[in-house]
This record gives structure tokens, C-alpha cells and sequence, in this order.
């Protein structure tokens, strides 16, 4: 049982599970937030005493927030986050961040974002709860107001459609390192044939620079992502580098004048690059903080 007086701390202890739900529903870092306030409201506007099981409770809240908001989307025609990159979670390599952590375990990475939205909001939301955090069928069939065994077949659709969409990285980080390391230098020095040894065969690319540039642009397979040689080099010689965590695997943060230019996100899987996400789009870069990976 939960006594009113302790449900602010109580909902603080599980308020990075919350976040890190609603960061896989949304991709959004700014309405994981929004959502996990929103359960909050409805906590403090409860009678906690009655609710036994304070976790699954919470969950099964910003599950219901996260869906309606994915619905909203759709009904309203925004842009849908395979047409933009997903918020990035930066941090630092050699400082342990327990909310980064919370927010990117299970190798969330950008690429499996942008495939979780190629989803319909039911879909997501059975594959995410159930596959990423857990939850019974019979727990997660109210929230799509469907039953256990249709959402059974709203997560197998989703997982099908998940799996081998995106390559497992590397799971060792120092390794990731190396190979973004030696893409930085084969950038900076205009090595054509040692950029190509560096990617996968079938490599995609996605580059979002914010309307100014159309939006989100996808490049795939190694010669054709090597030909933009001539980009990464100009970005690695016009800008300051700095190693960083994004998405828990190693990335760069890029600044010019002290300001951030860009965000790369690297997914290494079998010692070569499968992906690499770059975010240049100035109004979403000036929303991330960036200031403890640029120190």
C-alpha cells in the first residue's frame, strides 16, 4: 500500500522506468518527459492507498498517455519520426549516468527508433511493453482495448517487423570507439578505400538537418555512403569533435564557435559500421544538453 505522503518519493523511484517507456513510445525526449508528468497528475489527483502495485499501475498510465499521443499524431498528419531522426540521448564515455542508462538499455539506438514508428501506435506500445519491460498480454490488452490474444498478435506483428531491421552493435564499447576513431580519420584525411573498409555492405545513412534542408535524408550501401566523403570531411576538419555516448553506443558530438553543429550516432556491428544518424538541425540541437560531453 502507498499512504499519500510518500507517493512524491515513491513515484521518483520509479520515474527513470517511466521515462525510458514512454522515450521507446514517443522517440521524443521532451514528451517522454510530458508523459511521465502526466502520471503524476493523475497519482497525486488518486487515492494511492488502493493501488497495490505502484509500478505496474504507473506503467500501464503513461503506456494510455503514450498511445493517445502516438494516435494524435496520426489523426493530425504531423510528421512522423520516420521523416525526422528521434531525440538522441547523449552522454558522457567515462561517467556512469544512471537515467542514461535507464533510457537506452536494451541497445535502443536511433535506427531501432525509426523503425519502432514505422509502426501503428498499437502495435508499438504490445511490442514495447511486452518485449522491452515485460508486461503480460492480459496487462497490456485494456491499455489497446483489445484482447490478450490480440495483443499477442499486435507484438508478433511488430517483432517481425523489428527483427533484422536493425543490426545488433558490437557489444563491446571500447571496439565501437576504434571503429568511429578510424572513420574520423579516414574522414579528415579523404580516404575514399579506407571509408569503405570501415562500413557494412549495406550501411544506411540518415542525415537530418531540419526543414532547411528537407528534412531527414537517407543514403544506404557502402559506395554510396562513402561518397559523401567529401561532407564528413568538411564537418571533421570545420569542427571540434568530442567523443560521446549517444544512445549508448559511441558517437560524436560536433561543435563550431563553441555551438553545436552536429550529432553522429554510430551503430558498429560485426567491426564495421551499419548505421550512422547525424542530427544538424539547429533549433533540435540548441534543445539537447550537450555541455557535459563538450568539457
Amino acid at each position: 500500500m502507498n499512504p499519500p505522503e510518500n507517493l512524491a518519493e515513491r513515484f521518483e523511484e520509479h520515474r527513470p522506468r517511466l521515462k525510458a517507456v514512454a522515450y521507446r513510445m514517443l522517440g521524443s525526449l521532451t514528451e517522454a518527459e510530458d508523459a511521465v508528468q502526466e502520471a503524476w497528475l493523475r497519482l497525486s489527483g488518486s487515492d494511492g492507498r488502493r493501488i497495490d502495485n505502484l509500478g505496474g499501475w504507473l506503467t500501464t498510465v503513461v503506456g494510455r498517455v503514450c498511445l493517445d499521443l502516438l494516435r494524435t499524431r496520426k489523426r493530425r498528419g504531423e510528421e512522423p519520426l520516420e521523416d525526422r531522426l528521434p531525440d538522441p540521448v547523449i552522454g558522457r564515455e567515462d561517467r556512469a549516468d544512471p537515467e542514461h542508462q535507464a533510457l537506452v538499455a536494451d541497445s535502443v539506438g536511433l535506427a531501432l527508433l525509426v523503425v519502432l514508428d514505422s509502426l501503428n501506435p498499437a502495435e508499438r506500445l504490445a511490442f514495447v511493453l511486452h518485449d522491452m519491460f515485460g508486461l503480460s498480454f492480459e496487462e497490456i490488452a485494456p491499455i489497446v482495448d483489445r484482447t490478450p490474444q490480440a495483443a499477442r498478435k499486435l507484438a508478433s506483428r511488430a517483432r517481425l517487423r523489428v527483427r533484422g531491421a536493425t543490426p545488433p552493435p558490437d557489444p563491446d564499447r571500447s571496439g565501437q570507439r576504434r571503429v568511429v576513431d578510424a572513420f574520423l580519420a579516414a574522414a579528415r584525411g579523404g580516404d575514399f578505400d579506407g571509408l569503405v573498409a570501415l562500413l557494412d555492405p549495406e550501411v544506411t545513412l540518415r542525415a537530418d538537418g531540419g526543414a532547411l534542408t528537407g528534412g531527414l535524408r537517407t543514403i544506404r550501401g557502402a559506395a554510396a555512403v562513402a561518397g559523401q566523403l567529401d561532407t564528413f570531411r568538411r564537418m571533421a576538419t570545420a569542427a571540434a569533435t568530442h567523443p560521446a555516448l549517444v544512445n549508448g553506443a559511441a558517437g560524436l558530438v560536433n561543435t563550431m564557435d563553441g555551438r553545436p553543429f552536429s550529432v553522429m550516432g554510430f551503430t558498429v556491428s560485426g567491426g564495421r559500421i551499419a548505421a550512422i544518424d547525424i542530427l544538424s538541425d539547429p533549433a533540435r540541437l540548441a534543445g539537447l544538453d550537450l555541455a557535459s560531453v563538450e568539457g
